[in-house]
């Protein structure tokens, strides 16, 4: 997927595109779908799909995601482009009929343009599905309004996901996404205790991502493209007496053993296998730590 920051570092316009515009916020089961409904168009029709995001949020509220770790899950959904427009006050006056002609049809000239239902666009949110389908009949292209998901009784929404995660009901969260719940999150460097134990950890900055509830997970890691396997501390590691808003995530990766300090690790959560707790001694918490071990060995042998 080759990513756009702002749609005039497009060196050349596409032709006849097909288009989806969202924020996309989490890639939950919802924006799938839309998704998935605009690629297989775009392949059938052999077109290339363009996805036209905005960072930061345009309602100014916390993302469940990181942009990184947004781009990723789009472009792994197969999207040809992304073109990521920096919601800013100055893009914020735009009316909704000069972002579809200034830069939908300058930059893309589509043939479809699929939307959410309740999608709004533009200045002061002006711009509905009704207004693109009349803008439509000026430019050519065609309008695909997509339905809001729900999942049996339950509204699939960015806003219930990062509820959800915050509570630490990671099944239903991820029953609403379509995915497990995961962080993408930077290795940076640490006290370096867990090596001290025996246990070796990465330190990861979750770049603002939405984090489960403190506590000891089994997770799986992805690194460049490869699948590990290991456990994830999320808190505050009370028993080396840390500050009680000093929050932090460290995953311990099995049977790995390469400096990985700067990369990005997708961390994914598999089950909770206990609390956060403070131990007596570092004796008595290397001990725990072993019975974590082979109870997330045992959680994890038969995850795919």
């Amino acid at each position: 997927m080759k990513t756009i920051f702002g749609p005039r570092k497009l060196r050349k316009a596409l032709e006849k595109t097909v288009v989806l515009i969202g924020v996309f916020d989490g890639l939950h089961r919802g924006h799938r779908y839309l998704i998935h409904k605009a690629v297989s168009l775009s392949r059938a029709r052999n077109k290339k799909s363009v996805c036209v995001t905005f960072h930061p949020h345009p309602k100014k509220q916390p993302c469940l995601i990181s942009l990184t770790h947004r781009l990723r899950l789009i472009e792994a959904l197969g999207v040809d482009y992304c073109l990521v427009i920096k919601f800013n006050r100055k893009f914020s006056l735009v009316t909704a009929e000069d972002f579809v002609k200034d830069i939908l049809v300058k930059f893309f000239h589509p043939e479809f343009i699929f939307i959410g239902e309740n999608f709004r666009f533009g200045y002061q949110a002006r711009g509905t599905v009704e207004v693109l389908k009349a803008l439509s009949e000026t430019f050519g292209f065609k309008v695909r309004a997509i339905k809001e998901l729900s999942a049996e009784d339950k509204k699939i929404s960015s806003r219930i996901i990062r509820h959800l995660i915050k509570a630490g009901e990671l099944k239903e969260a991820q029953r609403l996404l379509g995915r497990r719940v995961s962080v993408l999150g930077t290795v940076i460097s640490g006290a370096k205790r867990g090596r001290a134990l025996g246990y070796p950890t990465a330190n990861i900055n979750p770049h603002h991502e939405v984090l489960p509830v403190s506590g000891v997970y089994a997770v799986k890691i992805f690194y460049r493209e490869k699948e590990y396997r290991g456990i994830c501390n999320i808190g505050t590691r009370p028993t080396f007496d840390n500050p009680e808003d000093n929050q932090t995530i460290e995953v311990h990766l099995f049977n790995f053993k390469k400096d990985i300090y700067g990369q990005d690790l997708e961390i994914q959560f598999i089950r909770k296998i206990r609390d956060e707790k403070k131990f007596p001694s570092y004796s008595s918490l290397v001990e725990q730590i072993k019975k974590d071990h082979r109870k997330a060995l045992r959680i994890l042998r038969n995850i795919r």
